[in-house]
Protein backbone atom coordinates (compact mmCIF):
# COMPACT_ATOMS: atom_id res chain seq x y z
CA UNK A 1 0.00 0.00 0.00
CA UNK A 2 2.79 2.35 0.88
CA UNK A 3 4.50 1.53 -2.44
CA UNK A 4 1.55 2.64 -4.55
CA UNK A 5 1.09 5.84 -2.53
CA UNK A 6 4.73 6.71 -2.97
CA UNK A 7 4.52 6.09 -6.72
CA UNK A 8 1.38 8.18 -7.00
CA UNK A 9 3.04 11.08 -5.19
CA UNK A 10 6.12 10.70 -7.37
CA UNK A 11 3.99 10.68 -10.54
CA UNK A 12 2.09 13.76 -9.40
CA UNK A 13 5.35 15.57 -8.71
CA UNK A 14 6.64 14.63 -12.17
CA UNK A 15 3.49 15.92 -13.85
CA UNK A 16 3.69 19.27 -12.03
CA UNK A 17 7.38 19.59 -12.92
CA UNK A 18 6.71 18.96 -16.60
CA UNK A 19 3.79 21.43 -16.61
CA UNK A 20 5.91 24.20 -15.05
CA UNK A 21 8.70 23.48 -17.53
CA UNK A 22 6.28 23.91 -20.43
CA UNK A 23 5.02 27.24 -19.07
CA UNK A 24 8.55 28.54 -18.63
CA UNK A 25 9.71 27.27 -22.02
CA UNK A 26 6.72 28.70 -23.95
CA UNK A 27 5.70 31.96 -22.24
CA UNK A 28 3.97 33.27 -25.37
CA UNK A 29 1.09 30.87 -24.92
CA UNK A 30 0.54 32.20 -21.41
CA UNK A 31 0.81 35.87 -22.52
CA UNK A 32 -1.59 35.85 -25.48
CA UNK A 33 -5.22 36.48 -24.54
CA UNK A 34 -7.78 34.94 -26.89
CA UNK A 35 -10.40 37.63 -26.21
CA UNK A 36 -7.99 40.48 -26.89
CA UNK A 37 -6.69 38.71 -29.97
CA UNK A 38 -10.20 38.22 -31.35
CA UNK A 39 -11.03 41.90 -30.85
CA UNK A 40 -7.85 43.18 -32.53
CA UNK A 41 -8.35 40.75 -35.42
CA UNK A 42 -11.77 42.36 -35.88
CA UNK A 43 -10.38 45.88 -35.42
CA UNK A 44 -7.68 45.27 -38.02
CA UNK A 45 -10.30 44.28 -40.58
CA UNK A 46 -12.38 47.34 -39.64
CA UNK A 47 -9.47 49.75 -40.13
CA UNK A 48 -8.67 48.28 -43.55
CA UNK A 49 -12.37 48.66 -44.38
CA UNK A 50 -11.92 52.38 -43.73
CA UNK A 51 -9.60 52.65 -46.73
CA UNK A 52 -10.93 49.85 -48.91
CA UNK A 53 -13.61 50.63 -49.82
CA UNK A 54 -14.66 53.32 -47.29
CA UNK A 55 -12.34 56.25 -47.99
CA UNK A 56 -12.03 55.26 -51.65
CA UNK A 57 -15.79 55.55 -52.17
CA UNK A 58 -16.04 58.66 -50.00
CA UNK A 59 -13.51 60.48 -52.20
CA UNK A 60 -14.73 58.93 -55.46
CA UNK A 61 -18.19 60.40 -55.00
CA UNK A 62 -16.77 63.88 -54.44
CA UNK A 63 -14.87 64.17 -57.74
CA UNK A 64 -15.96 64.60 -61.34
CA UNK A 65 -17.34 61.45 -62.96
CA UNK A 66 -14.44 61.39 -65.45
CA UNK A 67 -11.98 60.94 -62.55
CA UNK A 68 -13.75 58.37 -60.38
CA UNK A 69 -11.68 55.39 -61.58
CA UNK A 70 -8.43 57.26 -60.93
CA UNK A 71 -9.39 57.90 -57.30
CA UNK A 72 -10.31 54.26 -56.72
CA UNK A 73 -7.10 53.11 -58.42
CA UNK A 74 -5.00 55.42 -56.28
CA UNK A 75 -6.46 54.01 -53.06
CA UNK A 76 -6.22 50.36 -54.06
CA UNK A 77 -2.68 50.55 -55.40
CA UNK A 78 -1.51 52.60 -52.42
CA UNK A 79 -2.86 49.99 -50.00
CA UNK A 80 -0.82 47.33 -51.79
CA UNK A 81 2.39 49.38 -51.97
CA UNK A 82 2.29 50.53 -48.34
CA UNK A 83 1.65 46.98 -47.15
CA UNK A 84 4.90 45.83 -48.76
CA UNK A 85 6.83 48.88 -47.53
CA UNK A 86 5.57 48.28 -43.99
CA UNK A 87 6.84 44.70 -44.06
CA UNK A 88 10.20 45.58 -45.59
CA UNK A 89 11.18 48.52 -43.36
CA UNK A 90 8.25 50.65 -42.13
CA UNK A 91 7.35 48.52 -39.11
CA UNK A 92 10.97 48.23 -38.04
CA UNK A 93 11.57 51.99 -38.30
CA UNK A 94 8.45 52.68 -36.27
CA UNK A 95 8.54 50.03 -33.55
CA UNK A 96 12.05 48.60 -33.27
CA UNK A 97 14.28 50.09 -30.59
CA UNK A 98 16.51 52.76 -32.07
CA UNK A 99 16.92 56.29 -30.76
CA UNK A 100 14.55 59.08 -29.78
CA UNK A 101 13.86 60.04 -33.40
CA UNK A 102 13.76 56.84 -35.41
CA UNK A 103 13.56 53.12 -34.82
CA UNK A 104 16.22 50.64 -35.87
CA UNK A 105 16.51 48.22 -38.76
CA UNK A 106 16.72 45.12 -36.62
CA UNK A 107 13.31 43.93 -37.76
CA UNK A 108 13.42 44.54 -41.50
CA UNK A 109 11.21 42.13 -43.41
CA UNK A 110 9.69 41.46 -39.96
CA UNK A 111 12.41 38.87 -39.52
CA UNK A 112 12.01 38.65 -35.74
CA UNK A 113 8.27 37.97 -35.78
CA UNK A 114 7.49 34.31 -35.29
CA UNK A 115 4.26 32.41 -34.66
CA UNK A 116 4.56 32.58 -30.87
CA UNK A 117 6.04 36.09 -30.56
CA UNK A 118 3.78 38.16 -28.27
CA UNK A 119 3.15 41.90 -28.16
CA UNK A 120 1.36 42.54 -24.91
CA UNK A 121 -1.66 40.25 -24.81
CA UNK A 122 -1.84 39.69 -28.58
CA UNK A 123 0.53 38.09 -31.12
CA UNK A 124 3.08 40.51 -32.56
CA UNK A 125 2.06 39.40 -36.03
CA UNK A 126 -1.39 40.81 -35.30
CA UNK A 127 -0.03 44.03 -33.78
CA UNK A 128 2.14 44.57 -36.86
CA UNK A 129 -0.86 44.01 -39.15
CA UNK A 130 -3.07 46.34 -37.10
CA UNK A 131 -0.43 49.06 -37.35
CA UNK A 132 -0.08 48.35 -41.06
CA UNK A 133 -3.70 49.39 -41.61
CA UNK A 134 -2.92 52.73 -39.93
CA UNK A 135 0.07 53.16 -42.22
CA UNK A 136 -2.22 52.51 -45.19
CA UNK A 137 -4.99 54.97 -44.37
CA UNK A 138 -2.72 57.89 -43.39
CA UNK A 139 -1.27 58.59 -46.86
CA UNK A 140 -4.60 57.56 -48.38
CA UNK A 141 -6.21 60.52 -46.61
CA UNK A 142 -3.80 62.79 -48.48
CA UNK A 143 -5.18 61.69 -51.85
CA UNK A 144 -8.11 64.02 -51.28
CA UNK A 145 -5.80 67.05 -51.53
CA UNK A 146 -4.56 66.39 -55.06
CA UNK A 147 -7.26 64.39 -56.86
CA UNK A 148 -7.98 65.10 -60.53
CA UNK A 149 -4.51 66.47 -61.32
CA UNK A 150 -1.65 64.33 -59.96
CA UNK A 151 0.19 61.86 -62.19
CA UNK A 152 -0.32 58.27 -61.03
CA UNK A 153 3.38 57.39 -61.06
CA UNK A 154 4.21 60.55 -59.11
CA UNK A 155 1.60 59.65 -56.49
CA UNK A 156 3.13 56.20 -55.96
CA UNK A 157 6.70 57.50 -55.64
CA UNK A 158 5.77 60.44 -53.42
CA UNK A 159 3.60 58.53 -50.95
CA UNK A 160 5.97 55.54 -50.79
CA UNK A 161 8.80 57.82 -49.68
CA UNK A 162 6.46 59.76 -47.40
CA UNK A 163 5.53 56.66 -45.42
CA UNK A 164 9.21 55.95 -44.68
CA UNK A 165 10.44 59.50 -44.12
CA UNK A 166 7.45 61.12 -42.39
CA UNK A 167 4.96 58.56 -41.13
CA UNK A 168 7.32 55.93 -39.68
CA UNK A 169 9.43 58.39 -37.65
CA UNK A 170 6.40 60.20 -36.20
CA UNK A 171 4.87 56.85 -35.30
CA UNK A 172 8.10 55.98 -33.49
CA UNK A 173 8.02 59.30 -31.63
CA UNK A 174 4.55 58.69 -30.23
CA UNK A 175 3.91 54.93 -30.10
CA UNK A 176 7.37 53.40 -30.51
CA UNK A 177 9.02 54.84 -27.41
CA UNK A 178 10.49 57.91 -29.11
CA UNK A 179 10.84 61.56 -28.18
CA UNK A 180 7.16 62.49 -27.87
CA UNK A 181 6.46 59.39 -25.82
CA UNK A 182 9.18 60.37 -23.36
CA UNK A 183 7.50 63.75 -22.93
CA UNK A 184 4.23 62.07 -21.96
CA UNK A 185 2.35 63.10 -25.11
CA UNK A 186 -1.22 61.81 -25.24
CA UNK A 187 -2.32 60.44 -28.61
CA UNK A 188 -4.54 57.43 -28.20
CA UNK A 189 -5.35 56.57 -31.81
CA UNK A 190 -3.61 59.02 -34.13
CA UNK A 191 -4.43 62.72 -33.76
CA UNK A 192 -0.73 63.43 -34.24
CA UNK A 193 0.45 60.26 -35.97
CA UNK A 194 -2.36 60.11 -38.54
CA UNK A 195 -4.38 63.31 -38.80
CA UNK A 196 -1.80 66.03 -38.08
CA UNK A 197 0.70 64.44 -40.48
CA UNK A 198 -1.80 63.70 -43.26
CA UNK A 199 -3.52 67.07 -42.93
CA UNK A 200 -0.30 69.06 -42.93
CA UNK A 201 1.16 67.09 -45.83
CA UNK A 202 -2.08 67.51 -47.78
CA UNK A 203 -1.90 71.28 -47.46
CA UNK A 204 1.76 71.39 -48.51
CA UNK A 205 1.03 69.14 -51.49
CA UNK A 206 -1.96 71.19 -52.61
CA UNK A 207 0.12 74.36 -52.52
CA UNK A 208 3.01 72.73 -54.36
CA UNK A 209 0.91 71.18 -57.15
CA UNK A 210 -1.23 74.25 -57.64
CA UNK A 211 -4.94 74.54 -58.33
CA UNK A 212 -7.08 72.49 -60.66
CA UNK A 213 -8.08 74.12 -63.94
CA UNK A 214 -10.85 76.61 -63.34
CA UNK A 215 -10.68 76.52 -59.54
CA UNK A 216 -12.81 77.70 -57.84
CA UNK A 217 -15.43 78.93 -60.33
CA UNK A 218 -15.47 76.09 -62.85
CA UNK A 219 -15.17 73.13 -60.46
CA UNK A 220 -18.20 70.87 -60.81
CA UNK A 221 -20.06 69.71 -57.68
CA UNK A 222 -19.59 66.15 -56.37
CA UNK A 223 -20.84 63.77 -59.05
CA UNK A 224 -22.26 61.16 -56.63
CA UNK A 225 -23.32 62.07 -53.09
CA UNK A 226 -24.62 58.49 -52.92
CA UNK A 227 -21.12 56.99 -53.24
CA UNK A 228 -19.82 59.52 -50.74
CA UNK A 229 -22.49 58.62 -48.18
CA UNK A 230 -21.82 54.88 -48.59
CA UNK A 231 -18.10 55.46 -48.12
CA UNK A 232 -18.73 57.71 -45.12
CA UNK A 233 -20.87 55.04 -43.48
CA UNK A 234 -18.04 52.52 -43.87
CA UNK A 235 -15.64 55.05 -42.37
CA UNK A 236 -17.93 55.51 -39.35
CA UNK A 237 -18.16 51.77 -38.76
CA UNK A 238 -14.47 51.19 -39.40
CA UNK A 239 -13.52 53.97 -37.00
CA UNK A 240 -14.67 51.79 -34.10
CA UNK A 241 -11.74 49.52 -34.93
CA UNK A 242 -9.49 52.55 -35.35
CA UNK A 243 -10.22 54.08 -31.93
CA UNK A 244 -11.55 51.26 -29.75
CA UNK A 245 -9.03 48.87 -31.30
CA UNK A 246 -6.21 51.16 -30.16
CA UNK A 247 -6.87 49.98 -26.62
CA UNK A 248 -5.22 46.74 -27.84
CA UNK A 249 -7.53 44.79 -25.57
CA UNK A 250 -11.20 43.90 -25.30
CA UNK A 251 -11.70 45.61 -21.94
CA UNK A 252 -13.64 48.55 -20.57
CA UNK A 253 -11.26 51.05 -22.16
CA UNK A 254 -12.23 49.85 -25.62
CA UNK A 255 -15.89 50.14 -24.72
CA UNK A 256 -15.60 53.77 -23.60
CA UNK A 257 -13.46 54.65 -26.63
CA UNK A 258 -16.16 53.25 -28.89
CA UNK A 259 -18.90 55.18 -27.10
CA UNK A 260 -17.20 58.58 -27.21
CA UNK A 261 -16.20 58.00 -30.83
CA UNK A 262 -19.82 57.47 -31.82
CA UNK A 263 -21.05 60.43 -29.78
CA UNK A 264 -18.51 62.80 -31.31
CA UNK A 265 -19.33 61.70 -34.87
CA UNK A 266 -23.08 62.12 -34.36
CA UNK A 267 -22.72 65.51 -32.68
CA UNK A 268 -20.38 66.93 -35.31
CA UNK A 269 -22.67 65.70 -38.09
CA UNK A 270 -25.60 67.60 -36.63
CA UNK A 271 -23.54 70.75 -36.05
CA UNK A 272 -22.38 70.79 -39.69
CA UNK A 273 -25.88 70.08 -40.96
CA UNK A 274 -27.50 72.88 -38.95
CA UNK A 275 -24.85 75.41 -39.96
CA UNK A 276 -25.49 74.67 -43.64
CA UNK A 277 -29.24 74.63 -43.11
CA UNK A 278 -29.11 78.05 -41.51
CA UNK A 279 -26.68 79.46 -44.05
CA UNK A 280 -28.05 78.06 -47.30
CA UNK A 281 -31.62 77.14 -46.41
CA UNK A 282 -31.11 73.43 -47.10
CA UNK A 283 -29.22 70.66 -45.28
CA UNK A 284 -26.96 68.68 -47.62
CA UNK A 285 -25.93 65.03 -47.57
CA UNK A 286 -22.33 65.96 -48.41
CA UNK A 287 -22.36 68.38 -45.48
CA UNK A 288 -23.63 65.99 -42.84
CA UNK A 289 -21.19 63.22 -43.78
CA UNK A 290 -18.28 65.67 -43.85
CA UNK A 291 -19.28 66.76 -40.36
CA UNK A 292 -19.18 63.12 -39.30
CA UNK A 293 -15.58 62.76 -40.50
CA UNK A 294 -14.64 65.97 -38.67
CA UNK A 295 -16.10 64.60 -35.43
CA UNK A 296 -14.26 61.32 -35.83
CA UNK A 297 -10.92 62.99 -36.58
CA UNK A 298 -11.31 65.32 -33.61
CA UNK A 299 -12.09 62.62 -31.06
CA UNK A 300 -9.40 60.19 -32.28
CA UNK A 301 -6.44 61.36 -30.14
CA UNK A 302 -8.62 61.70 -27.04
CA UNK A 303 -10.87 58.65 -27.39
CA UNK A 304 -9.07 56.46 -24.87
CA UNK A 305 -8.73 59.17 -22.22
CA UNK A 306 -12.11 60.91 -22.04
CA UNK A 307 -15.67 60.25 -20.89
CA UNK A 308 -19.04 61.03 -22.41
CA UNK A 309 -18.88 64.82 -21.77
CA UNK A 310 -15.60 64.95 -23.67
CA UNK A 311 -17.16 63.15 -26.63
CA UNK A 312 -19.97 65.70 -26.81
CA UNK A 313 -17.61 68.67 -26.50
CA UNK A 314 -15.18 67.42 -29.13
CA UNK A 315 -18.03 66.61 -31.49
CA UNK A 316 -19.49 70.09 -31.15
CA UNK A 317 -16.18 71.93 -31.49
CA UNK A 318 -14.92 69.63 -34.24
CA UNK A 319 -18.03 70.19 -36.35
CA UNK A 320 -17.94 73.95 -35.81
CA UNK A 321 -14.22 74.69 -36.19
CA UNK A 322 -13.62 72.31 -39.08
CA UNK A 323 -16.55 73.90 -40.95
CA UNK A 324 -15.03 77.34 -40.38
CA UNK A 325 -11.63 76.03 -41.52
CA UNK A 326 -13.11 74.70 -44.77
CA UNK A 327 -14.78 78.02 -45.41
CA UNK A 328 -11.58 79.96 -44.71
CA UNK A 329 -9.08 77.77 -46.60
CA UNK A 330 -11.24 77.13 -49.66
CA UNK A 331 -13.22 80.36 -49.71
CA UNK A 332 -10.97 83.07 -48.32
CA UNK A 333 -7.49 81.75 -49.11
CA UNK A 334 -8.66 79.87 -52.24
CA UNK A 335 -6.24 77.00 -51.65
CA UNK A 336 -7.27 73.99 -53.70
CA UNK A 337 -7.02 71.31 -51.05
CA UNK A 338 -9.58 69.56 -53.21
CA UNK A 339 -11.50 67.52 -50.62
CA UNK A 340 -10.62 69.60 -47.54
CA UNK A 341 -8.11 67.20 -46.01
CA UNK A 342 -6.31 69.78 -43.88
CA UNK A 343 -9.46 71.58 -42.77
CA UNK A 344 -11.17 68.37 -41.65
CA UNK A 345 -8.40 65.97 -40.66
CA UNK A 346 -5.59 68.37 -39.85
CA UNK A 347 -7.64 70.88 -37.90
CA UNK A 348 -9.77 68.19 -36.27
CA UNK A 349 -6.84 66.00 -35.25
CA UNK A 350 -4.86 68.92 -33.85
CA UNK A 351 -7.90 70.27 -32.00
CA UNK A 352 -8.53 66.94 -30.28
CA UNK A 353 -4.82 66.55 -29.50
CA UNK A 354 -4.76 69.88 -27.68
CA UNK A 355 -8.08 69.62 -25.86
CA UNK A 356 -7.44 66.13 -24.46
CA UNK A 357 -5.20 67.84 -21.90
CA UNK A 358 -8.32 69.29 -20.26
CA UNK A 359 -11.03 66.81 -21.24
CA UNK A 360 -9.10 63.86 -19.78
CA UNK A 361 -9.39 65.38 -16.29
CA UNK A 362 -11.99 64.27 -13.76
CA UNK A 363 -13.82 67.59 -14.26
CA UNK A 364 -15.10 66.18 -17.57
CA UNK A 365 -15.35 62.56 -16.37
CA UNK A 366 -12.04 61.68 -18.01
CA UNK A 367 -9.63 58.96 -16.93
CA UNK A 368 -7.17 61.47 -15.51
CA UNK A 369 -3.70 62.74 -16.41
CA UNK A 370 -0.32 61.29 -15.55
CA UNK A 371 0.87 61.84 -12.01
CA UNK A 372 2.13 65.37 -11.46
CA UNK A 373 0.50 66.80 -14.59
CA UNK A 374 -2.10 69.54 -14.67
CA UNK A 375 -4.32 70.51 -17.57
CA UNK A 376 -2.05 73.41 -18.44
CA UNK A 377 1.23 71.47 -18.22
CA UNK A 378 -0.22 68.66 -20.33
CA UNK A 379 -1.53 71.20 -22.84
CA UNK A 380 1.97 72.61 -23.28
CA UNK A 381 3.31 69.11 -23.93
CA UNK A 382 0.56 68.53 -26.51
CA UNK A 383 1.22 71.88 -28.16
CA UNK A 384 4.95 71.24 -28.40
CA UNK A 385 4.29 67.81 -29.90
CA UNK A 386 1.95 69.27 -32.52
CA UNK A 387 4.38 72.04 -33.48
CA UNK A 388 7.33 69.68 -33.96
CA UNK A 389 5.17 67.25 -35.96
CA UNK A 390 3.84 69.98 -38.25
CA UNK A 391 7.35 71.36 -38.87
CA UNK A 392 8.82 67.91 -39.60
CA UNK A 393 5.92 66.97 -41.87
CA UNK A 394 5.94 70.26 -43.78
CA UNK A 395 9.67 70.24 -44.47
CA UNK A 396 10.00 66.63 -45.53
CA UNK A 397 6.76 66.57 -47.53
CA UNK A 398 8.00 69.48 -49.62
CA UNK A 399 11.44 67.88 -49.97
CA UNK A 400 9.94 64.55 -51.10
CA UNK A 401 7.74 66.33 -53.64
CA UNK A 402 10.76 68.08 -55.09
CA UNK A 403 12.73 64.83 -55.24
CA UNK A 404 9.80 63.11 -56.93
CA UNK A 405 9.57 65.90 -59.51
CA UNK A 406 13.17 65.14 -60.52
CA UNK A 407 12.06 61.67 -61.56
CA UNK A 408 8.62 62.34 -63.03
CA UNK A 409 6.42 65.42 -63.42
CA UNK A 410 3.94 65.78 -60.56
CA UNK A 411 0.95 66.94 -62.61
CA UNK A 412 -0.77 65.43 -65.60
CA UNK A 413 -0.70 67.57 -68.75
CA UNK A 414 -3.48 70.03 -69.45
CA UNK A 415 -5.22 67.88 -72.04
CA UNK A 416 -5.34 64.91 -69.68
CA UNK A 417 -6.84 67.08 -66.98
CA UNK A 418 -9.50 68.28 -69.42
CA UNK A 419 -10.40 64.80 -70.68
CA UNK A 420 -10.19 63.20 -67.24
CA UNK A 421 -7.67 60.87 -65.67
CA UNK A 422 -9.79 57.75 -66.02
CA UNK A 423 -9.34 57.20 -69.75
CA UNK A 424 -5.99 58.90 -70.23
CA UNK A 425 -4.22 57.34 -67.21
CA UNK A 426 -6.00 54.02 -66.80
CA UNK A 427 -7.89 53.32 -70.01
CA UNK A 428 -11.18 52.82 -68.17
CA UNK A 429 -14.38 54.69 -67.50
CA UNK A 430 -16.42 54.68 -64.34
CA UNK A 431 -19.72 54.93 -66.21
CA UNK A 432 -20.86 53.80 -69.66
CA UNK A 433 -23.94 55.20 -71.36
CA UNK A 434 -26.22 52.82 -73.29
Amino acid sequence: MTFFTLNNKTNLFSIITVFLFVLISFPAFADVNNGDTAWILTSTALVLLMTLPGLALFYAGLVNSKNVVSVLMQHFSLACVVSVIWVVAGYSLAFTEGNAWIGGLGNIFMNSIELETPSGSIPESLFATFQMTFAIITPALMIGAFVERIKFSAMLIFLSLWVLIVYAPVTHWVWGGGILSSWGTMDFAGGIVVHATAGTAALVTALTLGKRRGFPKSITPPHSPILTMIGASMLWIGWFGFNAGSALSAGSGAGMAMLVTHISAATASLVWMFIEWKRFGKPSLIGIVTGMVAGLATVTPASGYIGVPGGLILGFLGGLLCYLAVDYIRGKLQIDDSLDVFAVHGVGGILGTLLVAFLATSTFSGLGLAEGQTGLSQFLIQLKAVVITVIWTSFFTYLILKLTSLVVSLRVDEQEEIEGLDLRSHGEKGYHSD
